[in-house]
C-alpha cells in the first residue's frame, strides 16, 4: 500500500490516467448493458442456442463470414444490415446477433426490438469470445 501512495505522489498524472481508463470501461460497460440490453457470453449463448434455436446472424463481412462462423448462422454485414433486414420475417423467433469483437451487436439488437422482435441478444465478445472458449466454427 506504501508503494502506491508513493507512485500516486511521484506520477500523479499517471495516476490520474489510469482512473480516467478504469471510468472510461466501466461507462461502457454500462452504456452497452442500458442501450443494448442483456449481452450473452459465448457460454450462455450456447445454452440459448441449444434451448430456443434462435436465428443467428453474423454481422461481419461476407469475407470474414466464409473464413468462419457460427453454425447455421445468416450473413448480414453490419454496413448493409437495413438491406438485408427484410429477410427476417419471424418476429417472435428468438435473435442471437454476433460481430468480431462483440462492439456492433447492441445497436443492431436496439434496432431490432424497434422493429417488434421480442428477444435479441448480441453476443459478449463477438466471434473472438467465441473462439476464446474453444467454441466451434464453420465454413460451410
Amino acid at each position: 500500500m506504501d508503494q502506491l501512495i508513493t507512485f500516486a505522489q511521484n506520477h500523479p498524472w499517471l495516476f490520474v490516467a489510469l482512473g480516467v481508463v478504469v471510468l472510461l470501461i466501466v461507462a461502457n460497460e454500462v452504456h452497452g448493458n442500458l442501450a443494448g440490453g442483456k449481452r450473452l457470453t459465448a457460454l450462455e449463448a450456447v445454452r440459448f442456442i441449444n434451448d430456443k434455436d434462435p436465428l443467428i446472424i453474423d454481422l461481419r463481412t461476407a469475407a470474414d463470414f466464409k473464413r468462419g462462423h457460427l453454425l447455421n448462422a445468416v450473413n448480414a454485414p453490419f454496413a448493409k444490415f437495413d438491406e438485408y433486414a427484410g429477410q427476417f420475417r419471424d418476429k417472435s423467433r428468438p435473435v442471437l446477433l454476433y460481430c468480431a469483437l462483440g462492439t456492433m451487436g447492441g445497436a443492431i439488437a436496439e434496432k431490432l426490438r424497434k422493429q417488434g422482435y421480442a428477444e435479441v441478444y448480441p453476443l459478449r465478445g463477438g466471434i473472438n469470445g467465441w473462439l476464446m472458449n474453444s467454441l466451434p466454427v464453420t465454413v460451410k
